[in-house]
C-alpha cells in the first residue's frame, strides 16, 4: 500500500507530498491515481479508500509540483481540490491542458458554480462537490477510466480493457477521428481532446444533421447512472468549439438548435 501523508498537529504548513516514484507499489494491470490537495485529512482518507478498492496512489499537496509530476510520469486519473495556495486547480489543469488530455475530476467547495462551470470549460471531466462520499467519487473515477478504455482500445488496462477488433476511423469532410488512438484531426492539424470531449464529438459525428439531445450526449459521455447536470455539455461543446477554432477559426461543424440539442455538419 502506498503510504499516505499523516495530519500535521502544530498547524504550521508542509512542504509537498512528494510523488511516489513510478508508483512502486503499483502492480501489473493496477489503475493510479493523483490526488491533488492541501487538506492532508483529505489526501489520508480518499487515499487509503481508492487503495482499499484497488488503486495504487500518489499524493500531492502544491499544485505547482502536482503539475511537473502529473505531465512527466502521468497517472491514469488525477482527483484535482481547486482551492490550493500557490497554485490552485484551475491554474493547475490549464496549464496541464496545454501539454495533455489526462482525466481530471474537480472537487469544489458546494456552492462554487462558477468555478465548476470554467473547471468544465477548461477541460475537467467531472467534479464533485464538497463534502462527498467516497463512494461516489470511487464510482465516478471507474466510470471515467472505463470511458477511457472505450475510446483508446488499447492493451494493458486489466480485466475490463476491451476485446476484439479496434474501430476503423471515422471520416466526416475535414474531420477525422481514430478512436483506437484517441486521435482527432481537422484539415489535417491534430485537435487534443479529453476523452469526454472525444465521445460527445463521436456522437456527434457518427450520424451527421441528427440533433443530438444534451440527455443523450449525456448518456453518451457519462454512463453507469453517474448524475451530471446537462449543462456540462454546453460547457464541453463551448470547449470543443474552441479547440477546431484554434487550428480553424471558420470552424462551424458542431450547430445548435436551441431548444432541441446539437448536431454535426459534415463540410
Amino acid at each position: 500500500m502506498a503510504s499516505t501523508p499523516e495530519p500535521r498537529s502544530d498547524g504550521a504548513s508542509a512542504a509537498p507530498v512528494p510523488v511516489q516514484p513510478n508508483a512502486p507499489h503499483a502492480v501489473a494491470g493496477q489503475r493510479v491515481i493523483a490526488l491533488v490537495d492541501d487538506d492532508r485529512n483529505i489526501l489520508t482518507t480518499v487515499s487509503i479508500a481508492l487503495q482499499t478498492e484497488g488503486f495504487a496512489t500518489r499524493v500531492y499537496n502544491d499544485g505547482a509540483a502536482a503539475l511537473k509530476a502529473l505531465v512527466e510520469n502521468p497517472p491514469d486519473l488525477a482527483v484535482c481540490d481547486i482551492k490550493m495556495p500557490r497554485m490552485d486547480g484551475l491554474e493547475l489543469l490549464q496549464r496541464l491542458r496545454e501539454r495533455s488530455d489526462l482525466p481530471v475530476i474537480f472537487l469544489t467547495s458546494k456552492d462554487d458554480e462558477a468555478d465548476e462551470a470554467l473547471g468544465l470549460s477548461l477541460g475537467a471531466d467531472d467534479y464533485i462537490a464538497k463534502p462527498f462520499s467516497q463512494r461516489l467519487l470511487i464510482a465516478r473515477i471507474r466510470a471515467i477510466l472505463r470511458r477511457s478504455d472505450i475510446v483508446r482500445q488499447e492493451p494493458g488496462h486489466g480485466e475490463d480493457a476491451p476485446t476484439g477488433p479496434l474501430p476503423e476511423p471515422i471520416r466526416r469532410g475535414r474531420l477525422v477521428m481514430d478512436p483506437a488512438r484517441h486521435h482527432v484531426e481537422w484539415d489535417g492539424l491534430p485537435v487534443a481532446l479529453t476523452v469526454t470531449e472525444f465521445l460527445i464529438l463521436e456522437t456527434l459525428a457518427l450520424r451527421p444533421g441528427v440533433v443530438r439531445t444534451r440527455n443523450q450526449l449525456l448518456d453518451a459521455a457519462y454512463q453507469d447512472d453517474v448524475f451530471v447536470d446537462d449543462r456540462t455539455i454546453d460547457s464541453h461543446i463551448k470547449r470543443l468549439r474552441r479547440k477546431f477554432r484554434a487550428v480553424d477559426p471558420g470552424f462551424a461543424a458542431i450547430e445548435t438548435l436551441y431548444g432541441a440539442g446539437y448536431s454535426f455538419a459534415e463540410t
